[in-house]
């Protein structure tokens, strides 16, 4: 098995390498404009044969930043970046573009085919005013020689003051764009490259699909080879299975998205989690291929512990709304 390391630029980001390869940079403390919802990103992510498979500030949505994770409405606040989209107005840029700010690494370190960190978050408005404290983790771990996959982990307190509905685009009236969560943007070269759900592969159409798991299957310029991209939705994650926002004609993205068209009220000093599988293969893994992917990606969460929400008492968890079908709500009711 590959051993992995980890390399800290002090202030700044955190890279994880296995053997020549880094497989991904975590930039912590970015030095993004205002208008673009300054947040941690990982870019470059790369496959363990190499190839990137991610797109950093692409000219037609410079806020979108490899993967992150990425909110544009929580409350009255913009944490996706660019402007906001209104109901009857359509998108209008607001001065209400928040961001999510370092503040404390809280662990750091590698042991053999596997890498990981944690630390805290503080999210802001515009105005300067804390809107949510965050706990955040990332894990990644060697799966085979052609296989890696990363765990990641959020658990959100709001501290505002007030309630938050979390929302999206769809909630506030747009067809279909009911884009928020861990959102991964795909190289340039990924433009037309297929979507695949559990069901089989295709493209625009499936956007909106609720499934545990939503690929993406796309081929790279000057070498002509392909990646397989495989996100899987913890089982435990509110709203579960998640609606998929999901493209590929315009460009390549997947984003399992727990607010797509409905919106979720988090009250003053509830706390919401979330975790994530996102397994990262070389080559064009095929409908069964993926789906294996997936299941791998499944035993991943099962095999890393839940530790972002480790420290928050079960009374403040934000629970899951009423009209969540039963068999989709977590045990107990509550987000794990």
């Amino acid at each position: 098995m590959t051993a992995l390391q980890a390399v800290h630029t002090l202030g700044r980001s955190v890279a994880v390498t296995a053997g020549d390869v880094e497989l991904f940079a975590y930039v912590y403390r970015p030095d993004t404009p205002v208008l673009e919802s300054p947040k941690p990103y990982l870019h470059p992510v790369r496959t363990l044969g190499g190839d990137v498979v991610s797109l950093y500030r692409p000219h037609d949505h410079v806020w979108h930043k490899g993967i992150a994770w990425s909110l544009p409405h929580v409350g009255e606040h913009n944490f996706w970046g660019g402007p906001t989209y209104e109901r009857g107005r359509g998108y209008v840029q607001l001065d209400n573009n928040g961001s999510a700010v370092h503040r404390e690494m809280t662990a750091l370190g590698a042991d053999g085919g596997r890498a990981g960190l944690a630390h805290r978050l503080d999210w802001i408005s515009q105005a300067g005013r804390p809107v949510i404290e965050e706990r955040r983790s990332l894990m990644a771990t060697v799966l085979d020689e052609t296989t890696w996959a990363l765990v990641f982990g959020t658990a959100m307190t709001n501290v505002s003051g007030g309630p938050l509905d979390f929302g999206s685009p769809t909630t506030k009236g747009r067809e279909n764009a009911g884009y928020g969560g861990l959102f991964w943007r795909g190289p340039r070269s990924f433009t037309g490259g297929i979507i695949q759900s559990p069901s089989g592969a295709g493209g625009d159409e499936l956007r909106g699909t609720r499934a545990e798991w939503f690929g993406f299957r796309g081929r790279h310029d000057e070498t002509g080879g392909w990646s397989t991209i495989v996100m899987v939705d913890d089982a435990a994650n509110p709203q579960h299975p998640p609606r998929w926002f999901a493209r590929s004609e315009m460009f390549a993205c997947l984003c399992p998205a727990p607010f797509f068209g409905e919106e979720l009220r988090v009250e003053h000093g509830r706390t919401l989690g979330f975790r994530y599988a996102v397994v990262i293969a070389d080559g064009d893994r095929g409908d069964e291929g993926s789906a294996l992917l997936a299941e791998r990606g499944r035993a991943v969460l099962a095999d890393v512990p839940a530790d972002v929400l480790a420290d928050v008492p079960a009374d403040v968890r934000a629970d899951v709304p009423a009209d969540v079908p039963a068999a989709l709500a977590p045990p107990g009711g509550a987000v794990a």
